[in-house]
């Protein structure tokens, strides 16, 4: 706590060193990923009408930008700390806006999947740029860890990804499903101005050697492998390729041995061993979102297929649960220690498993919001709670690509939730579908809860400028 008065005290006494001016581009671009992965789950039905695909099918569709994400999270993030937080953002707006043009134009569902790993590309670089440049202005002022300007990154990611299925089911049904994709030209370029009017411009850095070289392409390459890989097996557990087991360990091993070798990795497993509640945070967040991700789509595919309801239904009965999140959220900034917000995140899921169990397709549409309500509570808690964890965990000097890691971490849960859509529903959603996956996610979600509570890597306090040894 005498840290924390001195990082207070040593911050300038006039100004706002995290002012809106500053904080709106950074809150702007960080809602492009959340909203470009929920908008498309009221749109994944009539995309699958149009080119006669399945539920795995369309389910690339989901993977593909989380596995892009997955790996661009860090990379973008390793790429903020290696030539400046504003260079990397900008450039992944331009990526984004071209990726809407793109999308506009799909002819097919390779295509558009292709257009996804685009968006994925893009939408990655302004998280861990937001987070890079927090971090560099906060060490200038000396001021305390900005919880507030955090919260509000947190809180409008958490409320686009939440109203992500309603704007998603609007544009649907009004324009047809390319809309979902057109709509980031006009997102994209109205953070591009915001960035330029208002984000400093990034200080010179000086570089050990090439680009390649420092970003580790090689670790990139065998990363992003590793993870195709295990995508192929995990995308169809109903027909599964077992071949891709033993070569996504392959390339998991050739990994482990490049980044043991290398003195500053793209995936810093001596870092991670150092760094056991970073390590541990980034496990529980990536349960946790497969939870969150679970309902999102598997959610919105039920209602508008079991349930009979249009996309534009479908994504309104998301609302009360896009409510809660952002109010949780808000709650959660609030709170100085991290254990109860995860345990409250946890018992959240619990209750709203019970209430998805004994839905059907038959239920009141009201009835249907109602219940998937209560997932809103475990988005906000679980969103803000990482994010604040890794925040005091992670080294100062590497903030960025911690940063992306906790994505890559969330990122990672939504992939294994589409591989689990997959195997519960089989060919369509249905209700014994759903209740299996309540079920499965209950049980899960309870065993969280008494890991979390018997968790001694969690700090008691959110508030101190320092990371825990």
């Amino acid at each position: 706590m005498k840290q924390l008065a001195d990082a207070s005290s040593s911050a300038p006494a006039h100004g706002k060193p995290f002012g809106p001016r500053f904080v709106l581009p950074l809150a702007l671009g960080s809602c492009l990923n959340p909203i470009n992965s929920t908008m498309i789950a009221t749109a994944l039905v009539p995309i699958s009408r149009e080119f006669h695909a399945g539920v795995a099918q369309t389910g690339w569709l989901i993977a593909g930008l989380y596995l892009t994400s997955a790996v661009a999270q860090p990379t973008m993030g390793r790429l903020a700390d290696l030539i400046g937080a504003r260079r990397v953002y900008i450039g992944a707006l331009l990526l984004v806006m071209l990726a809407g043009f793109a999308g506009r134009i799909a002819p097919s569902l390779g295509w558009l999947i292709g257009v996804r790993v685009l968006l994925g590309i893009g939408t990655s670089g302004a998280y861990p740029s937001a987070m890079r440049l927090f971090r560099e202005r906060a060490d200038r002022t000396g001021s305390a860890p900005p919880r507030a300007a955090m919260g509000i990154l947190s809180m409008t990611g958490i409320a686009t990804s939440a109203v992500g299925p309603v704007l998603g089911g609007v544009l649907t049904e009004a324009f047809g499903w390319h809309a979902i994709f057109t709509v980031n030209i006009p997102l994209a370029l109205f953070t591009l101005v915001t960035v330029l009017a208002w984000v400093p411009a990034d200080e010179r850095r000086q570089r050990r050697g090439s680009l390649w070289a420092e970003v580790d392409a090689i670790g990139v390459l065998l990363f992003a492998g590793s993870l195709l890989v295990l995508m192929l097996f995990l995308m169809d557990l109903h027909h599964p390729r077992w071949w891709a087991i033993p070569c996504s360990l392959v390339l998991a091993g050739l990994l482990a041995a490049h980044s043991l070798r290398r003195p500053d990795p793209f995936l810093d497993l001596r870092m991670l061993a150092r760094h056991v509640p970073l390590s541990v945070t980034y496990l529980r967040a990536a349960v946790g979102f497969t939870l969150v991700y679970c309902v999102f789509y598997g959610f919105a595919q039920w209602v508008e297929h079991a349930g009979g309801y249009s996309a534009a239904a479908a994504g309104l009965a998301t609302l009360p649960m896009s409510i809660l999140a952002g109010a949780t959220s808000i709650a959660g900034t609030r709170t100085r220690g991290l254990r109860a917000p995860f345990l409250g995140a946890f018992i959240a899921t619990v209750a709203g498993c019970a209430a998805l169990y004994w839905l059907h397709s038959t239920s009141p549409l009201w009835l249907m919001a109602a219940a998937v309500a209560l997932f809103g509570i475990t988005q906000g808690l679980m969103s803000i709670s990482t994010q604040a964890a890794v925040y005091m965990q992670a080294p100062a000097e590497q903030i960025g690509a911690a940063s992306g890691l906790q994505r890559t971490a969330s990122y990672i849960g939504a992939i294994a939730a589409t591989s689990m859509l997959g195997f519960v529903y089989g060919d369509h959603p249905s209700d014994p579908g759903l209740h299996r996956l309540a079920m499965i996610m209950g049980v899960t979600a309870a065993l969280m809860a008494i890991a979390t509570l018997l968790d001694r890597t969690l700090p008691r306090v959110t508030s101190s400028p320092t990371h825990p040894s």
